[in-house]
């Protein structure tokens, strides 16, 4: 008998666990099933199941033999619907759906050159901030950021890294003093997403290892473009990942802070649901994703290398000469000790707000 086709019963039986299940879902009949199951065990020369009135089971040698011959026959399929896929062009409605912040800001470029690479293809995308099944969901492809999808069907793959930055505005710094250490938050107010996504406590990696720090919160939102937006009007420091602020870095809207010390990195990743029977269309989109990001103008920074920590230190000083201002004192301080200046802090920004 085919040695392939007795592989692909043996794999259906055993996940079945009968060989009437195993004949009636391959179309076959149950002698036939058998008969495959008996040729492999007569070829390698040991039992793989155990057979009784009631119930089928794997023996050690089937359990081991069943994961195996299952990897063999995934890869042979994804390489003869690769070799298939490649003769025939893209087509159809392509259902993406990733982070809001991250689409509103790093998604629109990407899907534009793929329309314009394949126009047959009409891309429809959702941005949503919620777990999503992408099975049950109808997606395509999904976009995760520091996220995991789990699930026996779904295939991820690294797209990119992310990095997060402390920041605030030149003008809010020249007035409430520049933070050099993570200790220092403690007597800013602080932007923050709610606890559950990813807001209070905070981990640095700096010289001297480990240093965590629960920022005093001035303002929570459940956006990181709202958070960018606050930030921006001078209201205090935020957190904020580097796809969302790379161009405020750039031209000087806000200032990268406690450049010795380091966030954890955000993993960015495609979800898709299953690498076997994967369309024209999605393979292409996953390719063209993965081909975008590579470009060098596209790998995220990190942005403690993008502004020289001397000339952000310059460009304050300027700031502050010119109102005739000194910079804070920003000592490490306890929460219940920050609490004075932080309040102190919100009232000048409110008293200073043009609104």
């Amino acid at each position: 008998m085919n040695q392939l086709q007795s592989m692909r019963v043996f794999v259906k039986v055993a996940d079945l666990g009968s060989f009437v299940g195993a004949a009636g879902a391959l179309d076959l009949s149950t002698a036939v099933v058998t008969r495959h199951v008996a040729d492999l065990e007569a070829r390698l020369g040991t039992r793989l199941l155990n057979r009784t009135t009631r119930r089928l089971s794997l023996t050690e040698s089937g359990s081991t033999y069943l994961e195996r011959v299952r990897h063999i026959l995934d890869d042979l399929e994804g390489v003869e619907q690769m070799v298939v896929a490649r003769n025939h062009e893209p087509v159809g409605t392509l259902r993406i759906v990733a982070p809001v912040v991250f689409g509103l800001h790093s998604l629109a470029p990407v899907v534009q050159s793929y329309a314009a690479r394949y126009p047959d293809v009409v891309p429809d995308v959702t941005l949503a901030d919620r777990h999503v099944d992408l099975v049950e969901e109808g997606f395509d492809v999904g976009i995760l950021v520091a996220r995991h999808m789990r699930g026996a069907s779904i295939v991820t793959r690294r797209l990119t890294t992310g990095f997060m930055t402390v920041c605030a505005t030149p003008a809010y710094l020249a007035q409430h003093g520049t933070p050099t250490r993570p200790e220092h938050l403690l007597a800013h107010p602080c932007l923050s997403r709610p606890a559950e996504q990813g807001g209070e406590e905070r981990v640095f990696a700096g010289p001297d290892g480990e240093v965590r720090v629960r920022p005093t919160n001035a303002i929570v939102a459940n956006n990181a473009e709202m958070l960018r937006q606050f930030a921006l009007l001078g209201m205090g420091v935020a957190i904020l990942p580097s796809y969302l602020i790379g161009r405020d870095l750039a031209s000087g809207r806000l200032v990268p802070l406690l450049s010795n010390y380091r966030l954890p990195q955000i993993e960015i990743t495609i979800a898709y649901p299953s690498r076997l029977h994967l369309p024209a269309k999605v393979r292409t989109f996953i390719d063209h994703l993965v081909e975008y990001f590579q470009q060098p103008g596209q790998q995220p920074r990190d942005p403690r290398m993008m502004t020289p920590v001397r000339s952000v230190a310059d460009k304050v000083d300027r700031v502050e000469m010119a109102k005739g201002a000194k910079s804070l004192p920003t000592p490490a301080l306890s929460a219940d000790a920050a609490r004075p200046a932080h309040k102190a802090a919100r009232a000048r920004i409110a008293a200073s707000s043009p609104f």
